[in-house]
């Protein structure tokens, strides 16, 4: 007899309600402004990559040795070279970085030598078209630009 009430009732669906409910209390809900107020980032997030520039000199700290490229489990970068007769040395002439197909390791960044090459804590690197996932040198340089929103 007992269970029948319950089924009569739906006594359990009104305790699924009533503790669906419970978690609508305007109290407890927190939204985020997104565009206008930017949220926290963990300490370690690897996000956006960028080639890292010596500040006196103004030239890429890559030396071209292709580390970073042998590292990488997707094979997504591609590093271009010159020798310099001059110095007999390597001058960085292409990297590409195709961020579409990066999973965000950071083995290529643990295998730079000269700590060139790093993955920043920018996340926001939607694009319309794959193009626009495929980062050339100028635009590892300068890093990605994030747009400020305004109300």
């Amino acid at each position: 007899m007992n269970e029948l009430l319950r089924r009569v009732f739906m006594v359990d669906f009104l305790k699924g309600m009533w503790l669906t409910f419970s978690y609508q209390n305007p109290k407890k809900i927190y939204t985020e402004q997104y565009p206008l107020e930017r949220p926290m980032v963990a300490e370690r997030f690897r996000g956006a990559p960028r080639l890292n520039i010596n500040p006196e000199t103004g030239e890429t700290l890559c030396i071209s040795c292709n580390l970073c490229a042998l590292a990488c489990p997707e094979n997504l970068i591609v590093v271009g070279w010159q020798r310099d007769d001059a110095t007999r040395r390597k001058v960085l002439t292409t990297f590409t970085y195709d961020t579409s197909r990066c999973m965000f390791c950071g083995l290529c960044e643990d295998a730079c030598p000269t700590d060139c090459l790093e993955l920043t804590q920018d996340f926001e690197m939607a694009y319309y078209s794959r193009e626009g996932a495929i980062w050339d040198r100028h635009r590892l340089e300068v890093g990605p630009t994030p747009t400020r929103y305004v109300r």
